[in-house]
């Protein structure tokens, strides 16, 4: 504590500065209000699953980042709501957020925005992202010389190769020794789209490329497409593969019409402004 005598000191100075006409003043800093949002999220996309839909953004480094908020449009009007808001508590490079809350064969649009700590929040994303969930199964096991060498994909299962239901046919040459996929209907088609890292590497069909004769060596590592005579894509990938036999990841699409396999973004959309 300071001594008395030195309060009664200043205390003096300040009556005899006032009486000279000396004015004392204090000095009091008053910060602006913050009132600019962070920017933009970028690089949004998604990733197709199975009744659900991983949406992907890079991570802001701005300072008073509080957080982000998904939005959905489910109806394809422009109209998005609020559908997660995600607090920030560390620095990551990228983002992911799972909307479980879809069915298949429908078409949702997302967009990201940020949010500071005063509550400011940006311009929603400008990427134009939108997807289609689709079924997809794994590690499927057929073996070309038995009778349940179909597959069907609206059922999600292996059928006779007799079967008006087979979408594809697995079929193994003696001659040539090798396994092929073969389209189970003269009004189907079937592509091999060459090799890929996963199943999702292949996210949108094709327009061209199709086999001219119906069928398609197959290739460990390599994914094919699929276009059924009810106008539905689907796609394998050989994950493993012997004499007679092989294992494959599939993935569905049951909307008509639809080409998105994984994320449905070409190179024609424009990005919202």
């Amino acid at each position: 504590m300071r001594p008395k005598c030195l309060w009664t000191a200043i205390a003096a100075i300040t009556v005899g500065l006032l009486m000279w006409g000396c004015e004392v003043t204090k000095t009091v800093y008053v910060s602006e209000p913050d009132t600019s949002a962070p920017g933009v999220p970028r690089g949004v996309s998604s990733i197709t699953g199975d009744r659900e839909v991983t949406i992907v953004w890079l991570g802001s480094t701005e300072n008073d980042l509080k957080g982000y908020v998904v939005y959905r449009d489910d109806d394809g009007d422009g109209s998005f709501d609020e559908l997660a808001e995600i607090v920030v508590n560390e620095y990551r490079s990228q983002w992911t957020f799972i909307d479980r809350n879809v069915s298949n064969s429908r078409t949702y649009d997302y967009a990201v925005s940020a949010y500071d700590y005063d509550g400011n929040e940006s311009d929603l994303s400008y990427e134009d992202v939108f997807d289609t969930p689709r079924p997809a199964g794994y590690n499927v096991y057929v073996d070309a010389t038995t009778d349940l060498s179909g597959f069907d994909f609206s059922a999600r299962s292996r059928v006779s190769y007799t079967s008006n239901y087979a979408d594809i046919i697995f079929t193994y040459d003696e001659q040539l020794g090798a396994l092929f996929i073969e389209a189970a209907h003269t009004d189907d088609d079937v592509q091999d789209f060459g090799f890929t890292e996963s199943l999702d590497d292949l996210d949108w069909a094709p327009e061209d490329g199709w086999s001219s004769v119906g069928w398609c060596e197959l290739i460990l590592g390599h994914s094919y497409v699929i276009w059924t005579g009810d106008n539905r894509y689907a796609k394998i990938r050989v994950i493993d593969i012997g004499d007679t036999w092989l294992r494959f990841d599939w993935a569905h699409q049951e909307d008509p019409g639809n080409p998105e396999l994984k994320r449905g973004v070409p190179d024609s959309v424009i990005a919202r402004r």
